[in-house]
């Protein structure tokens, strides 16, 4: 997020601001291990894992924001991920337990209604390691409804896989596109004239799919959406911090 989407973690701290939460980005936080993770190197996804936990709890934070769903879905793994360590599985365990999907957060905490109208029609795809890794389908969905003027039409298998996966578009790429090709053919009879997808990796399939096999439709992360509907986002990106509240 912070290489290709700087804009949305910009957005993100904004939005959060905006519905009163203090959001800090610890300097020494490193990335979260979730491609270690998806290509079986674990030596150095607990590398990475131990020195977000100590980084995170030495902050003293009630709530770690993730606004991209595979990370999400590995920093809620940690506590699983260092069971073994004596020193900090315990300390990872509680660490996992704050862990928030940005959208997971807002819903709950009771979203400031936002002001700005939209005059859009988008549908949704369902990110796999949100939907499916952390079970998490019904907030963005909210989310979405609460930005006056815009309109969610749902497109056929909104939670079958677009192709990316983590690495699975570079290490099966054959199999990547023929997903990524079922899917814009769903996008397509959805009718939308935007798509949003709340995960870089999805975002960025969609975006290829797009130029592949039409339709070349924006495609928006939810917190950029968000803070358009503010009135805060400039309108200069198509879609694109980790925030910690």
């Amino acid at each position: 997020m912070s290489t290709l989407f700087a804009d949305i973690n910009d957005a993100t701290v904004r939005v959060l601001r905006r519905n009163g939460c203090e959001v800090v980005i610890p300097r020494t936080q490193v990335c979260c291990g979730a491609l270690n993770v998806h290509n079986g190197e674990s030596h150095a996804a607990k590398k990475m894992a131990r020195r977000n936990v100590r980084s995170f709890l030495d902050a003293g934070v009630d709530a770690v924001i993730v606004n991209a769903s595979g990370c999400g879905a590995a920093m809620k793994e940690y506590g699983h991920l260092l069971r073994d360590d004596p020193s900090l599985a315990e300390p990872a365990a509680r660490f996992a337990a704050l862990v928030k999907d940005a959208s997971e957060f807002l819903a709950a905490l009771g979203l400031l209604p936002p002001t700005e109208r939209m005059e859009m029609t988008v549908t949704y795809q369902d990110p796999c390691h949100l939907a499916h890794g952390q079970k998490i389908r019904k907030p963005p969905r909210q989310l979405l409804a609460a930005i006056p003027g815009l309109r969610l039409v749902e497109m056929e298998g909104s939670d079958r896989c677009c192709g990316s996966a983590g690495i699975y578009n570079i290490t099966h790429p054959e199999m990547s596109m023929q997903l990524l090709q079922e899917k814009m053919t769903a996008v397509s009879r959805a009718g939308a004239q935007a798509i949003v997808a709340p995960n870089p990796g999805c975002m960025v399939q969609l975006r290829a799919g797009g130029l592949r096999y039409g339709p070349a439709l924006p495609v928006y992360h939810l917190m950029d959406l968000l803070d358009r509907a503010y009135g805060d986002g400039d309108g200069s990106s198509s879609p694109s911090p980790d925030a910690r509240e």
